[in-house]
This record gives structure tokens, sequence and C-alpha cells, in this order.
């Protein structure tokens, strides 16, 4: 396994982090298994664990707690808050006053008295950033918190966050997780510059592209929903969808590619992601103890230059063949009146 410096932080990672989303009852409800995988991982080298609140409303917290108990001085532990956590408002967001109480709800769950890196798992656009970077900050010097980052956050509102952080004497973000994959490239045009230019940290999430990056789904192929990321969202699977069928065709070039250098398709696709200069970890979420074995085995693939040349080929720089987080479209396109102005305004123009 080998290591690298989390941004600026001074802590070394594994270049491959264990995501522990699957750690709940919709997809792996055997707490013993979950417990196994962690187990796997860790005497495999991997020393950087992910997880959020959110994932089955804490029971994957939980998990990992348990798993970690006799072990934790020797984990790097992540874990995220935003996203509604009980019914009714102020159960989510990144307000200071949801976040003092998400915290202390995740290191009750986590069995911990610290947490190693403590993200903010989606912009909250009705919260003032310095809002929540106070209270990140406050986390920081009561020791509750190593360090902070952000997940899925867009270059200008990252760049924004600095800003505020420099102009205010606060903490600032030390690492972003966004989505990055061979399929899905967007992220190389702005962001992983804006990251590299703040020092920042980078682990990558879904590197196996949602799970089309596996190798189980070909073209020409019925396509198996009955499990995973697909059961999640089959219509990212669905073969007669013309938008998948650029997905299909890249898939069917990168396992021709992977047989040629003698690898598995997931690690190619893992390799690619830390080959990038940005990015200091990827995020392997494995469902079942198998899956995690053929990604470790892979931990030390390094893709030479030639490799690198055809994937580009393939997918170019840059390019998205599907959007990662469409999932969750950002305010700006959802609600109307920040795209439309005031009929008034548009008739007296």
């Amino acid at each position: 396994m080998r290591y690298r410096t989390l941004g600026r932080t001074g802590i070394e990672v594994s270049v491959h982090c264990l995501g522990t989303m699957m750690f709940q009852k919709a997809f792996n409800s055997d707490h013993d298994d979950c417990a196994r995988i962690v187990h796997t991982a860790l005497d495999g080298g991997v020393n950087f664990i992910d997880t959020a609140d959110m994932y089955g409303q804490g029971e994957s917290e939980e998990i990992v707690g348990k798993a970690l108990r006799g072990r934790r001085d020797d984990v790097v532990l992540a874990t995220k808050v935003h996203f509604p956590m009980g019914e009714g408002p102020n159960r989510g967001g990144n307000s200071r006053r949801w976040i003092l109480k998400a915290v202390e709800d995740s290191l009750r769950r986590l069995d911990t008295d610290w947490i190693d890196l403590y993200q903010i798992h989606f912009p909250d656009h009705t919260t003032d950033i310095e809002e929540t970077l106070s209270v990140l900050d406050d986390l920081v010097r009561q020791g509750k918190v190593r360090a902070f980052g952000c997940s899925n956050y867009q270059p200008d509102e990252i760049v924004e966050a600095h800003h505020v952080s420099e102009r205010r004497g606060l903490g600032r973000f030390r690492t972003d997780q966004p989505p990055y994959s061979i399929l899905a490239r967007g992220i190389e045009t702005a962001l992983l510059p804006v990251c590299e230019r703040y020092g920042m940290g980078v682990l990558v999430w879904s590197p196996l592209g949602f799970g089309f990056l596996t190798g189980k789904h070909r073209k020409g192929r019925p396509a198996d929903l009955s499990g995973g990321r697909a059961a999640f969202r089959p219509a990212n699977f669905d073969p007669a969808s013309a938008a998948n069928a650029a997905k299909y065709d890249a898939v069917e070039q990168l396992l021709e590619l992977a047989e040629g250098i003698g690898c598995t398709l997931p690690q190619l696709a893992v390799a690619f992601t830390v080959a990038h200069p940005a990015v200091t970890s990827a995020i392997i979420g494995p469902r079942t103890q198998r899956q995690l074995e053929d990604l470790l085995e892979g931990a030390a693939l390094t893709l030479d230059d030639a490799t690198l040349d055809r994937i580009d080929e393939i997918v170019p720089p840059g390019t998205n063949l599907y959007d990662p987080v469409a999932f969750i479209p950002p305010r700006s396109l959802t609600e109307t009146a920040l795209r439309r102005r005031p009929l008034a305004e548009r008739a007296a123009a």
C-alpha cells in the first residue's frame, strides 16, 4: 500500500480509502461481515476510512465504530455532515446549531473522542459560509476534530470559502471530496486545479463510475439490476437509454485495455484516479469481501504513459459521460427564481 500526505495537514493516508456507504441495511445488513471488510482493509495497509452520518441514518458510523475498537489510534477516520437526520426542520444543513449537535452524535456512534477529518457533505446556500467555517474552527480548537474539509463543492464555492477563512482568520477547508472516474472527468477542468492551488488534499468518490467500471455491465447483454448500485439507480444502467450508450462503448474498450496490461477493470479504474497529481486517495466502497480483495490486489498498480494516453483517447480529459451528481442538482438550476428576472423587470427591460 502506498501513502501520501493529505494536503498540507501532515497526516499520512493510504492511497486507497475504505468507503463505508455500503454498510447499511439497503446494501449490506450483516454487521459482522462489514466488520470483517474493515479488518481486511486495515490488514491490507489501508489506514483511511470514510463514512457519513446519513449513511443508513447513522448505521454505517455505528458499524465502523464497533469495527475499530482496539485499532482506533492507527486509523485516519473521516465522516460527513449535512443531509437530514430525521423529520422536522433544523435536523440537517450546515448551520452552527445543527453541526454542534451532529458532531456529538457522530462521535457517539463512532465510539471515539475525535474525528480526524470532518467534512461538509454538500453546500448549504441557506447558511453563510462564515457560519459554517466558524463552528468547524471551534471544533478543531476543542479537539473534537483534527481537520475539516468539504465535499461536492463547486470551484467557485471553494474559492469563496478560502477567501472568507483568510479574511476572518478562520481555519480553512483542508480537503475536498468530489466524484471522479474515467467516465466522469469533468473535475479535471477547474476543480482539481483549484484544489492544487490551495494545497487541499483530494479524496475522490465513485472511482468505479457508480459501478459501471466493475466489468459486470456489458454492451449487448441484459442489464442486471438486482443488486448494488444498479438496484439503487437502475436508470444509470438501462442499456436501452441513449444516455448510457457512450458508457457501454467506453467500458468495452477499457476492458480490452485492462486485459492487455494484466489487471481487472476495477483495478485500472482506481489506478487511473490516483495518477492525477491533485488526487491524494481514492475511496473504494466494496459491498463484499471479494470486491475488496480484488481492489487491494491492485493497490500497487501504476499506469504508464501509454496506458493513460489510451484512456485519454477513450474518454478525453475533462469529459463527463454522465453527470455524477445529477441526483442532487444545484439550486441555480432547480429554483426558477434564480434563473428568471421577475416578470415586471423583464417587461420593463
